[in-house]
């Protein structure tokens, strides 16, 4: 990890930052079915439920990143699978960010209970598929026709990392 660059667990304080890069990414349309901006007061519900981690990336006093958890299938036998996203600033993209914010997540998530961690990645999403690999994921498969993102059938390759269990 750079020395200038500061992993922390998001506070409320940092949730418009969050929402700034996550929309970023929304609007990128490369990381997310998603197409409706989140505003800050929705971030800061993920940063207050102390159930699943996310963390932040800053470097020299600006937000360049964050990671965070959710919940995977509402099942009991579910429990201790999390699903992730990661996302980078535009203008820190290809820095070390995100590695840094998955070296220090999946501990976080094995400390938080869980058991495995899972992410559906467009496969064109050519950083955030190395990425996993450089920490362990393994690609499970290929759901096809997933999803619809602006009015175009999309592809997701799923990606798993079985952590130690609690």
């Amino acid at each position: 990890m750079s020395a200038d660059l500061h992993i922390r667990p998001a506070m409320p304080a940092d949730a418009p930052a969050i929402a700034e890069i996550y929309n970023e990414g929304i609007r990128d349309r490369v990381a997310t079915f998603e197409t409706r901006e989140r505003t800050p007061q929705e971030v800061t519900a993920w940063i207050r439920d102390p159930t699943y981690p996310v963390l932040i990336a800053q470097r020299a006093g600006e937000m360049v990143g964050w990671i965070s958890a959710s919940k995977y299938r509402e099942r009991a036998c579910y429990a201790g699978i999390f699903e992730f996203s990661v996302y980078v600033r535009r203008s820190a993209r290809g820095s070390g960010v995100g590695d840094a914010l998955m070296a220090a997540f999946l501990p976080a998530c094995q400390s938080a209970g869980a058991w495995k961690v899972v992410s559906r990645i467009f496969p064109e999403n050519r950083a955030s598929l190395s990425l996993c690999r450089r920490h362990g994921f393994r690609e499970v498969g290929v759901y096809e026709k997933h999803g619809q993102l602006d009015g175009e059938w999309r592809d997701v390759v799923i990606v798993e990392r079985l952590l130690t269990p609690p």
